[in-house]
């Protein structure tokens, strides 16, 4: 994991786009949780799966479908959503888009 300066980062810079994957970025990494930015290529997925922690999802740029519990929301840039422990949900991108994701360990 690369060291981010302790100055003002602009997070479209930080994780870039690549045609037909996902692409993801560590920023923080303790023991009570985790901050990773991640790019969508259109189309792409994370397929449906449950997580022992709360997480929030901020989509920075682009369109996305968050399911959670088997109901669809559609995010674009600038919104948030939390997608709670132990319930399933699955990430589909209608269009790329970029968003950070911060899990609480804690």
């Amino acid at each position: 994991m690369s060291t981010i300066p302790s100055e003002p980062t602009a997070l479209l810079n930080l994780v870039a786009y690549q045609e037909g994957t996902v692409v993801s970025r560590t920023i923080l990494n303790k023991e009570t949780g985790t901050v990773t930015l991640f790019a969508f290529d259109e189309g792409q997925t994370l397929s449906e799966h449950t997580a022992p922690y709360d997480a929030l999802v901020c989509l920075i740029e682009g369109e996305a479908e968050i399911t959670i519990t088997g109901k669809p929301f559609q995010l674009t840039g600038g919104q948030m959503i939390i997608m709670p422990a132990n319930e399933p949900h699955a990430v589909r991108a209608t269009r790329k888009f970029k968003m950070m994701l911060t899990m609480i360990r804690a």
